[in-house]
């Protein structure tokens, strides 16, 4: 009677544990979304054109509004005005420079009117990457981060076959995560009236086309504007296309629009912000946040391919 008794017990303790198992896992399942957890979601935020030793107005308010946002910050070319130099990045390092230590800069012209663009590597040290190259990559939550650097002459180039571009494409096929973006200064696309389209740096818009990256974010032309989904050629893909956006809304003086690019999907002229992206597993959410007095915004989600 007693071991009849043990093995009803045995086997009553092995269905409530395999109950417990079984019945857990759908639970467990709907507290997080695995890899894809709403907690992994990161910011990433900032714009380009930023800091002019002539009037840091501009660049101050911005800065401000970086001083009441957490996260990565993006610094996307020509920081420090008119020449790049060290005595101009101590006006950068007055106003953006509160936020030194969590920004990953890409290089813009500016930087690189001093020779071989020394005082902006010197500044930001291992965070810009090898002066050499001032390209690279990093993590950030479930998405991969690409820099480049747009001022490709001083590089060896930035068209197919060049160091640049051979090594993105590398550095995109050892990645193969579900979401990716890079930022650089000058724009393949832009309807500003003082650089529009460039075409030198097509060619590594066309390596992230066609590793399926989801976002590139620029500045140089002295404005905000967001296009749709795009191919390289500039025909709209809204299935894989890459959405460029141009942020160069930093804190330099703000510069008029030409004839809209197609595609281009809005434009504004009249606010310095930042451009603060919300990186999630498998999506994004964006926004424009002007500076204080200003009331343009733009504000959106999208998918990764």
């Amino acid at each position: 009677m007693d071991c009849e008794v043990r093995v009803k017990s045995t086997l009553t303790v092995a269905i409530l544990l395999l109950g417990l198992f079984f019945g857990s896992a759908p639970d467990r399942a709907s507290s997080s979304a695995g890899p894809y957890a709403t907690d992994q979601s990161v910011i990433l935020v900032g714009a380009g054109d930023i800091a002019d030793c002539k009037d840091l107005t501009g660049a101050e308010a911005t800065a401000k509004l970086l001083d009441q946002l957490p996260g990565t910050v993006m610094a996307v070319g020509d920081l420090a005005y008119p020449d790049g130099s060290k005595e101009n990045f101590v006006c950068y390092d007055k106003t953006w420079g509160r936020a030194k230590s969590r920004t990953r800069p890409a290089a813009g012209n500016h930087e690189f009117h001093s020779a071989g663009g020394t005082p902006y590597f010197d500044y930001f040290g291992a965070a810009a990457g090898d002066p050499k190259t001032g390209y690279y990559s990093y993590e950030l939550g479930a998405w991969h981060v690409v820099v480049l650097n747009s001022e490709c002459q001083d590089v060896g180039g930035g068209d197919a076959g060049s160091p640049q571009e051979k090594w993105l494409r590398a550095d995109l096929a050892a990645h193969p995560v579900a979401c990716t973006l890079a930022y650089w200064h000058k724009p393949l696309f832009s309807s500003g009236s003082a650089h529009g389209n460039d075409p030198t740096v097509k060619a590594l818009f066309q390596a992230l086309y066609e590793a399926n990256a989801d976002l590139v974010i620029n500045g140089h032309d002295h404005d905000y504007e967001r296009f749709a989904p795009q191919t390289p050629d500039g025909a709209a893909d809204p299935a894989r296309g890459v959405r460029e956006f141009v942020a160069g809304t930093g804190g330099k003086n703000h510069r008029p629009f030409g004839e809209p690019k197609p595609n281009s999907e809005i434009r504004d002229a009249t606010a310095f912000g930042v451009l603060k992206l919300t990186l999630k597993p498998g999506g994004y959410d964006w926004q424009f946040i002007p500076e204080a007095g200003k009331t343009f915004t733009d504000s959106g989600s999208g998918n990764c391919h």
